[in-house]
């Protein structure tokens, strides 16, 4: 496969932000996720956003040849009071801004290696090719919160 797999972290991150802008509607309350955390709309982001932070920081790792820095995120175990602070329109403009430049920084990334990379066995580590793969699934934190233009 030739495409660049940095294109399927952009799409999950469209994916995420079809959801976004019904946030303004939320009414304050966390909402529960099958696993029993706790989601909100700045969580959501927060949560796209930093597992993006954490695997793009890996792939530089990785193609620069050095150990991964060691995963000590919070993440999803943390609500913290920014977290459930009311969403704004103003917050959907920053998330659409700041998600979409994370999620097209991995298909520049991956453009500026030789294609032979994304694929390059990394030992213990995953591919390239599998960390884009694993970042599909980046909208599940969009869809904890959902479509509050139904609420």
């Amino acid at each position: 496969m030739t495409e660049n797999p940095g294109v399927l972290v952009e799409q999950a991150v469209e994916r995420s932000l079809r959801l976004v802008p019904t946030w303004p509607a939320w009414d304050g309350k966390p909402l529960t996720s099958d696993d029993g955390r706790t989601y909100t709309p700045h969580k959501a982001v927060r949560r796209i956003a930093d597992h993006m932070i954490d695997h793009l920081a890996e792939v530089e790792a990785l193609l620069a040849g050095v150990p991964t820095q060691p995963d000590e995120w919070h993440a999803s175990a943390l609500t913290s009071a920014a977290d459930l602070a009311p969403f704004t329109v103003e917050d959907v403009q920053e998330a659409e801004q700041r998600l979409r430049r994370l999620g097209r920084t991995f298909t520049l990334r991956y453009a500026a290696v030789d294609p032979a990379e994304w694929d390059k066995d990394r030992g213990a580590n995953w591919t390239l090719r599998q960390i884009a793969e694993h970042l599909v699934e980046l909208d599940w934190y969009a869809e904890q919160v959902g479509d509050l233009s139904k609420a």
